[in-house]
């Protein structure tokens, strides 16, 4: 038989292709397969053959790429074209129907058009797609940035790796685009999954959504090519920017694209039509292949989400309602006290274990003295804890006073170093004040090398507390000076360990100011304000010097953020630790918000209604760059409302209000643009 020509076989190796991947989206996606496994496994193998001997025929989106390549030696962080936020929870159905009432007035509208879809127990991601190729896969990370994990993302099956071009330009859409979605473990994969971790005497997992999260950052792709993971999209960008009029038109397009969506969404007209939607997956979700969680809902027309906006953290026109968490009963067998990184005591409830939604909790925080006083709750009572998704969980009420209970008092010495405790007058907390408790140290530590500060992979609890133990690190500074010697002496740490973990410490120091400004720990301030201060100040040591009223100016950062601040900078041992900090050259600097003009200061502005050009968040920076303010609500203290098209109630107020209302032409002259 005559050997085939490369022609010939490239010609094969595509009508393969094509054929393998409408089979696995019968198979994958529409449970609908029209050939056994064998046949399946026949048109798998010739191909890899033909890929094998003729690696130029190889392409990125084959078929063959499932199986997983070769293990690489850690991720790439990629920033999204779009936040990817997080959404705000409701737990009973009267807050839902609040955030319903906010829509509204909101939107100025009598009744809202809703879409109810399942809100799936995984992991977020982000796939990028260009000229109908998957390009990239990208978890959600900070919501900024997240970990560029294509190569496990590419062993998913029910994730397209090319797009039939007939079928993007039939819907009229950008060849290049964004799909977000859920990767998750369906319940009989993840039974599959422990079984075979109990045959090879490999770690038991206690939940399908940590499985799923673990098996997608695993360095290794073949081994998430293992774990059977599946996908459901619900969210289609092109540019950012949803490019449909409504969320139930990206919902079946994205269906026509071939992509796995759930089938279970519903266009619901008013909040009562949701509580109802939510009250009847409630009785039969069980029975679904995969864990859900909650529904999430969200307004249905792009304009209104366009016109509601964003909080910092969560957009407004959506929301997740919550389904009541696992409760179970157990007993309270003490009472400890932790301190934290700032130095807070907080009471901690150690249980008698209880199973609790498959997962075994020993322990639950009670908060403060105040939530142990409203509990009524004293050791050795039997307690009803619950447990919600993710959350940590927490005691909700005494159901049966124990025989020998006895009263839990808070120390009047700090439990980790003696010192005394300390009060505030109408604080509820209690804090340890010495700046070297061990038990200080460490936490902060711990919160320096976190995955959202400063990243220190390596630098986990038991090489926390050897290095303070043994007197090797006394503040996060000393980590730079650090000697191998020293790491390679520590329990459990050899040679190549011990230069691992120095190289992570080495390469934090480039971590972005946002990220230090998070990592020193300062009461009140997350990611998103360390970000939001990297913005407005240049560095460390500009911040330091800031007063309360410069800070006051940062976006979202109110008096008591500021206040804090100022108190943290003013505190000489935190200034002495900044300046070690840049000795050991860890001084990182951001690139300010460029400022083109002050032809807007003191001028505040509020907008409304879908703009033409550009999004609210473009034209809030326009405001910002020429020295101008940006508000959430109009008030007689309001410059100017920008209106777009359909405007809600803000436009209304503005009016009674008598505030300058400009259209978005009006606007572009006063900034100066087109």
């Amino acid at each position: 038989m005559a050997k085939a020509s490369i022609p010939a076989l490239r010609k094969e190796t595509e009508e393969l292709r094509e054929k393998i991947r409408r089979h696995e989206y019968l198979y994958y996606v529409d449970d609908a397969p029209e050939i056994s496994d064998a046949a399946f496994d026949r048109l798998m193998n010739r191909l890899k053959e033909i890929e094998a001997a003729h690696p130029e025929l190889a392409t990125p989106d084959s078929p063959t790429v499932r199986v997983g390549g070769t293990p690489r030696e850690g991720f790439t962080t990629v920033r999204h074209a779009r936040p990817m936020l997080s959404l705000d929870n409701a737990f009973s159905y009267d807050a839902l129907r609040d955030w319903d009432r906010r829509v509204r007035e909101g939107t100025g509208r009598e009744e809202i058009e809703y879409i109810a879809e399942h809100k799936f127990d995984g992991l977020s991601i982000s796939l990028q797609y260009e000229a109908g190729v998957l390009a990239r896969g990208v978890t959600r990370g900070d919501g900024s940035t997240g970990e560029d994990v294509t190569p496990n993302v590419k062993t998913v099956r029910s994730i397209p790796l090319r797009l039939d071009d007939r079928t993007v330009k039939k819907l009229e859409l950008a060849r290049s685009f964004e799909v977000r979605g859920e990767i998750l473990m369906t319940r009989k994969a993840f039974e599959a999954l422990n079984r075979q971790q109990e045959e090879t005497g490999g770690k038991i997992f206690v939940n399908a959504r940590n499985s799923a999260a673990g098996s997608l950052r695993v360095l290794d792709p073949s081994i998430t090519a293992q774990r059977k993971l599946d996908f459901f999209a619900y969210y289609l960008y092109v540019d950012g920017k949803a490019p449909f009029a409504k969320h139930s038109d990206s919902l079946e397009v994205l269906k026509k694209l071939h992509f796995r969506a759930s089938d279970d969404w519903k266009l619901c007209d008013g909040i009562e039509a949701v509580v109802k939607y939510c009250e009847s997956w409630d009785a039969k979700r069980e029975k679904l292949a995969y864990e859900i969680d909650g529904v999430v809902i969200k307004v249905n027309s792009t304009a209104l989400q366009n016109e509601l906006g964003f909080t910092a953290k969560a957009p407004r026109w959506a929301i997740a309602y919550k389904y009541p968490a696992r409760q179970e009963t157990t007993v309270v067998n003490d009472i400890i006290v932790q301190v934290g990184r700032t130095g807070t005591l907080t009471p901690v409830a150690v249980l008698e274990p209880v199973q609790v939604g498959g997962v075994t909790v020993s322990r639950s925080t009670l908060h403060n003295m105040d939530e142990i006083e409203r509990l009524g709750l004293q050791i050795g009572d039997t307690v009803l804890i619950e447990r919600a998704g993710e959350v940590i969980p927490h005691v909700l009420k005494v159901v049966k006073e124990g025989k020998n209970r006895r009263a839990f008092r808070m120390p009047t010495k700090c439990p980790e170093c003696g010192s005394a405790i300390h009060k505030a007058e109408g604080e509820v907390a209690y804090r340890c004040v010495n700046a070297a408790c061990p038990a200080k140290r460490k936490e902060s530590l711990l919160h320096f090398a976190g995955r959202h500060a400063m990243d220190i992979d390596g630098l986990g609890e038991k090489i926390v507390d050897q290095l303070v133990d043994e007197g090797l690190v006394k503040d996060v500074s000393d980590l730079y000076s650090l000697k191998l010697e020293q790491v390679a002496n520590l329990e459990r740490m050899a040679e190549k360990s011990a230069q691992n973990l120095l190289d992570e410490i080495a390469a934090s120091k480039k971590q972005p100011l946002s990220r230090l400004i998070y990592a020193l720990g300062m009461r009140y301030v997350g990611e998103r304000t360390g970000q939001l201060l990297a913005e407005n100040f240049g560095s460390l040591e500009e911040l330091g010097e800031a007063k309360a009223e410069d800070l006051g100016k940062v976006p979202e950062v109110g008096p008591k953020v500021s206040e804090a601040m100022v108190e943290f900078f003013s505190e000489p041992a935190n200034r002495k630790l900044i300046k070690k900090l840049h000795a050991a050259g860890v001084r990182p600097t951001a690139e300010k918000r460029e400022i083109k003009s002050q032809k807007l200061a003191g001028k505040s502005f509020v907008f409304t209604g879908a703009l033409e050009h550009r999004s609210r968040e473009e034209a809030g920076e326009l405001v910002q760059q020429h020295g101008g303010k940006l508000s959430g609500s109009v008030s007689k203290k309001t410059d100017y409302v920008v209106v777009g098209a359909d405007p809600g109630s803000k436009y209304d107020k503005a009016k009674e209000l008598g505030v300058t209302v400009l259209t978005e032409s009006e606007f572009e002259k006063l900034t100066g643009v087109k």
